[in-house]
């Protein structure tokens, strides 16, 4: 760990007690251990001080219809009194089906996880960097839930900063198209979203996302990448694509999704990226993001996708140690690696588990914050298919054409 007498920029990390009984029922692929098992490793490298923790308030339902349809907000509420989910609020709002389960605090654990995302907004307009982990939900619609998201309390923290005049520029690094923040900008013209994904051909939400569906609009980028991107390809893509986005848009403030899902070895992820490289990434970002008058970054970072607990605790204990900046040793404590161990998720049967032959399958995600013999780097040769939608991107979008005419600009700029 850091030596505890660096200046570090004001950094905040923002949960609540109530995501340690939080399920969203048995065989959904959330049904796993994710907040409470980050704080419980971040906590296990004594990198969390009582001054960088914020408890999570629940959202008002005033502050859910900034984005949500009151029908919707209200039809939320009214399933977690009656303890069910009628069949015209099921068909009407996608909501107590297999997809979008209903389960105990139906309403207040989206909510909170709401109230956490715009408290994060509030932290970065009071001058701090914030995370927010159990935010991320970027597939809710105005008047549903979509892929496991009932509030979009991502688009409702872009929505809390731009009440506050600033642009913004959204950032989507979970493998799932962020259709739903998308949505929520289409006519905002100072907010902004980038989202790399893999190709809704082969995955949620199944439409969208693509290069051309900006249809004119400046304020959408797009890039959907094919099935196996390993580390390599992606950052090519990445470090092409983030800087001319960032200085087309030259926002005041960015918005980071940090969905893990893109790495391996997620379940519902098809890519084969690290954790090393999705961090290298979230530290770019944060290197290169607006800065308040004191240099502390105006970033705040949500959560998202993932459904790998192992992966996913050990690259958000990676992102804390970004915003605030520590440098975390390489070996997690014997407390974390005992915590992991122990970690059952699945639809396996729990009695049919093995400690030395769980230990034999997952090799360092128990013992170390980084390496592993299931998230490694993933190099190669870049496929001919990723540079030609990255330069089609470039060659495209309206916001580039602005910046740069129609010339020939890459080779001057790069």
């Amino acid at each position: 760990m850091s030596d505890p007498t660096f200046s570090r920029p004001s950094a905040v990390l923002i949960a609540a007690a109530r995501y340690r009984r939080h399920t969203y029922g048995n065989n959904h692929p959330l049904d796993i251990p994710r907040v409470s098992l980050l704080i419980d490793i971040i906590r296990s490298y004594n990198a969390l001080e009582s001054h960088e923790y914020i408890e999570s308030r629940r959202a008002l339902a005033s502050e859910l219809e900034w984005f949500h349809t009151p029908e919707y907000v209200a039809a939320m509420q009214r399933c977690e009194v009656m303890e069910k989910v009628t069949d015209v609020y099921r068909q009407r709002h996608n909501i107590g089906n297999l997809e979008n389960p209903y389960f105990k605090d139906f309403f207040a654990t989206p909510a909170t996880a709401t109230g956490g995302s715009i408290q994060a907004a509030e932290q970065v307009l009071a001058g701090r960097v914030a995370f927010s982990p159990a935010g991320g939900m970027h597939h809710a619609m105005p008047d549903r839930a979509q892929g496991f998201c009932f509030f979009n309390d991502a688009a409702l923290a872009v929505i809390r900063l731009r009440r506050d005049g600033l642009k913004v520029l959204y950032v989507d690094l979970d493998a799932h198209h962020g259709d739903g923040v998308e949505h929520a900008f289409r006519n905002d013209s100072s907010a902004f979203t980038f989202s790399m994904h893999m190709d809704t051909s082969m995955a949620y939400p199944f439409s969208g996302g693509n290069i051309e569906d900006v249809g004119g609009r400046e304020n959408a980028f797009n890039l959907p990448l094919p099935r196996s991107t390993n580390d390599d390809e992606y950052w090519y893509a990445f470090s092409r694509v983030w800087p001319l986005v960032l200085n087309a848009v030259n926002p005041d403030a960015v918005v980071l999704q940090a969905g893990t899902d893109a790495i391996m070895p997620d379940p519902l992820g098809k890519f084969c990226l690290s954790t090393q490289t999705f961090l290298r990434a979230v530290g770019t970002i944060y290197d290169e993001a607006p800065r308040h008058d004191n240099g502390t970054p105006r970033l705040l970072v949500i959560g998202g996708g993932g459904y790998h607990p192992l992966v996913l605790a050990r690259c958000w204990t990676g992102v804390w140690g970004i915003l605030s900046q520590r440098q975390l040793p390489a070996e997690l404590p014997p407390s974390a690696q005992a915590l992991l161990s122990k970690i059952r998720w699945g639809a396996e049967d729990p009695d049919d588990y093995d400690d030395e032959e769980q230990i034999e399958h997952h090799g360092t995600l128990y013992r170390e914050l980084l390496a592993s013999r299931l998230d490694r780097p993933q190099k190669g040769p870049i496929r001919p298919d990723i540079t030609a939608r990255v330069e089609r991107l470039l060659q495209t979008h309206p916001r580039f054409r602005n910046i740069f005419g129609d010339g020939d600009f890459f080779t001057s700029n790069f």
